[in-house]
């Protein structure tokens, strides 16, 4: 069926609806070009809310925690969402919005062209149809004089009264009123003639023609609109795949929260490395004279100090022990502002960082040496003096990272040899050994005497020799030198104390057992000699002197040994205790 046919009176009515139909194409392209004005707005303001909740510098610290990483893994899918509704409304302008303006644009210029076209037609046999009525009217005028003009000539006729020439007169006056209404009829004829020839072509054939190419230009429409609609939803399901990657995502990171992990870490992070205090003794004063009191009094003061975050009991005995590095005690890049745990979690990661960085320099060095090297062999390539600064500045910076190291591998050891004591099944048993004045002395300059090493605030002061146990590898020659070890020549005579005087009631009962990886030849008061692969017992671990109480495996002879002379093996299982030894056997290595 086609409008030319089935719509051949309704020139009006199709050209309103095809007005209406290029309306309603515009009003679905401002549809489209608001939703993505709405697309572009939603992925700026996800982007502004990833923006916003991205987690801030002072936050950083809770990044190791599974609902903290999973939240940043949502907002990088949010903001990938972001860039897809980008997508959609990029697409939408370039594939949709910009094809309805164009068909648009070309539909009103068919429309108008056709228009114009049935109105020429109409005009024309509207005019027609003007000289038909004229035409008619002037046959009907002709017809009438012509009748009136015959009946004056019959009457004159038959008047006898009037002339021949009179009668002659009106006879003629008939013929030429005749003559002329038959000339009007002919007029008439032809001019509806030409009418029914024109609104034949006209109503069959030319406006027809106009209504059908109105109904093509109104069918592309109507087709253009259904692309344009499959068109956004095609833009719309490109991107469901990436979006449906997206929410999985998002559905992985929320399967990737464990409570029960975040528990850990929220221990690894806290935990302070402190005993509990021990009980509150009581007190029968009914029981205790007044000197007896004043005792308690003391003890119970020094229990309560106990129980400080930093005044246990084994924190101040070690400290009188490892009171000569008291020189990093003030200096807060030793972490000694921290709980133990968490000091030694500081400590080792900077010695992972300067573990690298010695790498990354020796590696640099290397490669100063290799080209150097290349250099001395042909003098074409470059001159050796060239690459001599570089060396000695690469050399000073690898020295400079390696005391470092061996500082920060000192100050881990110190601070897991503490805790290994705090962990051991017989470290309460040692510490009141220690705090009744019956533990052994491994120097006999009186290092743990409380007068000499604690001045008026109570703070330990380093002893001179002190200052030389830094360096305890068998090139340093601590193992043969006097002066190597405190007591050998340093202190007074008042500071002398019998060895008997600290020895242990009871045997220390061993903490390992070590293999010495050196022989030693004890020159000093207090220490043994080893050989070479020799068993023994560990008795006391290295508390930050660089010296190691060891036992014979087959008989009571105890003494102190370099801490780097021998590789030990511990029965307790203490966190960070292999970590350690691997860097102590490997600095002695190196040494």
């Amino acid at each position: 069926m086609s409008w030319g046919n089935e719509l051949w009176d309704q020139y009006d009515n199709i050209s309103s609806h095809t007005h209406k139909g290029i309306e309603f194409l515009d009003k679905y392209g401002s549809f489209v070009r608001d939703r993505c004005a709405i697309e572009i707005d939603y992925a700026a303001k996800l982007r502004r809310l990833v923006k916003n909740y991205q987690p801030k510098k002072k936050e950083e610290e809770d990044s190791e925690f599974t609902s903290f990483q999973s939240f940043r893994n949502v907002l990088k899918e949010i903001g990938d969402l972001a860039g897809q509704r980008e997508v959609v409304a990029e697409n939408l302008q370039q594939q949709v919005l910009s094809g309805i303006n164009l068909l648009s644009k070309n539909l009103r210029d068919e429309r108008k062209k056709a228009l114009q076209e049935g109105q020429t037609l109409t005009q024309n046999l509207q005019a027609h149809y003007g000289a038909l009525e004229r035409a008619k009217r002037n046959y009907e005028k002709a017809y009438r004089d012509a009748e009136k003009a015959v009946e004056n000539y019959q009457k004159a006729d038959a008047d006898l009264n009037l002339s021949r020439a009179e009668v002659e007169k009106q006879r003629h006056n008939m013929n030429m009123k005749c003559a002329q209404s038959d000339d009007a009829k002919n007029e008439y004829a032809n001019q509806l003639q030409k009418l029914n020839r024109l609104q034949s072509v006209h109503f069959e054939t030319a406006l027809p023609d106009v209504f059908n190419r109105l109904q093509e230009i109104d069918e592309k429409r109507t087709r253009g609109l259904k692309e344009f609609i499959k068109g956004a939803a095609d833009v719309e399901a490109s991107v469901a795949p990436i979006i449906s990657r997206c929410l999985e995502g998002i559905v992985k990171a929320s399967e990737s929260i464990n409570e029960k992990e975040d528990s850990i870490k929220v221990i690894e992070r806290y935990q302070s490395g402190f005993m509990p205090p021990n009980d509150v003794p009581f007190e029968d004063l009914s029981k205790m004279d007044t000197n007896s009191q004043h005792s308690s009094n003391a003890v119970g003061g020094t229990n309560v100090n106990h129980m400080t975050s930093k005044g246990t009991v084994t924190a101040n005995k070690l400290k009188k022990r490892v009171g000569i590095f008291g020189i990093f005690g003030s200096n807060k890049e030793d972490f000694s502002d921290l709980p133990p745990t968490q000091r030694r979690k500081k400590l080792a990661a900077k010695v992972q960082e300067l573990t690298t960085k010695v790498q990354q320099e020796q590696a640099a060095r290397d490669g100063l040496m290799k080209m150097k090297g290349v250099y001395e062999a042909n003098s074409v390539l470059g001159d050796p003096m060239t690459v001599e600064k570089q060396l000695n500045e690469s050399n000073h910076n690898l020295e400079k990272l390696k005391q470092e190291l061996r500082k920060y591998q000192h100050m881990l050891e110190q601070a897991t040899n503490q805790s290994i004591l705090q962990q051991s099944p017989k470290s309460a048993t040692r510490q009141n050994h220690t705090q009744n004045g019956q533990r052994g002395s491994r120097h006999s300059n009186g290092s743990e005497h409380h007068d000499h090493h604690h001045s008026r605030d109570g703070e330990d002061q380093p002893d001179d020799a002190g200052s030389l146990s830094s360096s305890a590898s068998p090139e340093s020659g601590l193992g043969t030198s006097h002066t190597s070890l405190p007591g050998s020549g340093q202190g007074s005579a008042s500071e002398q104390i019998n060895d008997d005087h600290f020895y242990d009631p009871e045997p220390l009962q061993p903490l390992g057992t070590c293999r010495a990886l050196y022989p030693f030849e004890a020159s000093s008061e207090g220490s043994i000699p080893i050989k070479d692969g020799e068993e023994l017992h560990v008795i006391e671990l290295d508390q930050g002197d660089g010296w190691t109480r060891v036992r014979r495996m087959n008989e009571w002879t105890e003494g102190f040994v370099p801490t780097t002379y021998i590789e030990i093996t511990l029965f307790v299982d203490v966190e960070g205790v292999d970590h350690l030894y691997v860097n102590i056997d490997n600095k002695a290595e190196q040494q």
